[in-house]
């Protein structure tokens, strides 16, 4: 070959990229979406999980609540894990304490 053929081939060869740099560049993007997943998913949902929690903690008897499935009613008895809600007069149903999805304002529930 010539002199003039090495010189063809080493200016065809393309600069190769540093090593720390590129290597650094997947870790940070991957630890960005991670923070973004976290504060937009995670972090709500604990937050509902928590406030779920209290609300549970919180039902005590005459408690008009709203249930998982649209039923309302008014607590009559409050278990560890079920409670005892009258949905109609004379109607008293046994639920999950779980079901539970809302305390609604004392008076939401009128007597017929």
């Amino acid at each position: 070959m010539s002199p003039m053929t090495y010189a063809a081939i080493a200016q065809a060869a393309p600069a190769a990229a540093p090593q720390g740099a590129f290597g650094l560049s997947p870790l940070i993007m991957m630890a960005v979406l991670f923070g973004i997943f976290y504060f937009m998913m995670i972090r709500p949902q604990m937050k509902r999980q928590k406030e779920h929690r209290a609300l549970l903690a919180a039902l005590s008897k005459g408690d008009e609540v709203v249930m998982n499935g649209g039923l309302a009613g008014r607590i009559e008895e409050v278990g560890d894990a079920f409670v005892k809600v009258e949905i109609a007069p004379g109607v008293v149903v046994q639920m999950q304490k779980g079901a539970v999805t809302q305390v609604l304002p004392k008076g939401s529930l009128k007597k017929n």
